[in-house]
């Protein structure tokens, strides 16, 4: 099955917000550091700011166990900037408190789509499930030192959740441990794989899966979700530099609901099921000065 999702206001401040910050970002970061001949890799450091466009196919499911598709292609504005403290790059949008060689820990932003009950059959007489933004800290260890073969990292984010689209209402609280692996190759290459599991309080858990009394239907019964593990995660990335202004990449993300807390809500439809971004990116303005990174 698949939905289209409203264009609203909400849904494109979030898509600004994690596509471009997140998504599109792992392509850029890589822009950055390649050199005027990109079948070499530079050793600068990368541009304090960065400003371009980038051309987005977004194929998801609604939520973690959904079989109900949200699907878009959309062209967004970009915007990255690598301060010292202030961020908007790779992984979201925040204030980099602390930073070592070794660790580093930030509070920012991320972001993901939603999708309206009434395109979701699993769902339908159900709240929407709006445009989520998730805010808070995260914690970041540098596994290994950063060699040409590629640098692995461990990520912890605690995040509050909110509805952007129902007046930024909290829909609880997620934490989502990460380890991934980095590489950048010759020739403008780069790829990232990583696994992750998303944990969720009750109220997280309640949004997506909990069915009231007065919600349920023969084929719904009434279900009282419960905390825990949301989703566990197998992701890869690849992007490559075209030239020094265009980038094209490419995402892929399984995501799994086998063992996790609410596998047995009838709002879980397909308990494995894959994401998919494909995309091209376009720098327009630079900074000469780099980050200081």
């Amino acid at each position: 099955m698949s939905a289209k999702f409203r264009f609203t206001p909400s849904t494109a401040a979030a898509l600004l917000l994690s596509l471009s910050a997140s998504s599109m970002a792992w392509a850029q970061d890589a822009k950055s550091s390649a050199n005027n001949d990109s079948s070499k890799l530079s050793i600068d450091a990368p541009s304090l700011w960065e400003v371009g466009a980038a051309g987005f196919a977004i194929s998801r499911p609604a939520y973690p166990g959904s079989d109900t598709y949200v699907s878009k292609a959309l062209v967004v504005p970009y915007f990255l900037y690598r301060g010292e403290h202030f961020r908007v790059e790779r992984g979201g949008t925040g204030y980099r408190a602390v930073k070592t060689p070794r660790f580093e820990f930030d509070i920012g932003f991320s972001g993901a789509l939603g999708a309206s009950s009434d395109k979701v059959a699993a769902r339908r007489g159900m709240e929407t499930l709006g445009t989520m933004i998730e805010f808070g800290p995260r914690l970041n260890w540098y596994l290994t030192d950063p060699e040409q073969n590629g640098r692995w990292r461990f990520e912890l984010p605690l995040r509050a959740v909110f509805d952007i689209s129902n007046s930024f209402k909290r829909r609880g609280y997620a934490v989502e441990p990460e380890l991934k692996y980095d590489r950048r190759a010759n020739g403008g290459w780069r790829y990232t794989v990583g696994v992750s599991s998303v944990f969720g309080s009750d109220q997280l858990a309640d949004t997506f899966y909990r069915v009231r009394p007065d919600q349920a239907l023969p084929d719904r019964p009434v279900y009282d979700a419960k905390s825990g593990l949301v989703a566990w995660r197998v992701f890869t990335s690849v992007s490559h530099q075209l030239d020094n202004d265009w980038r094209w990449f490419a995402n892929l993300r399984i995501d799994s609901v086998v063992g996790a807390a609410n596998e047995q809500s009838s709002l879980v439809k397909r308990k494995t099921a894959p994401s998919v971004v494909l995309g091209l990116s376009y720098t327009w303005k630079q900074s000469e000065r780099k980050s200081e990174e």
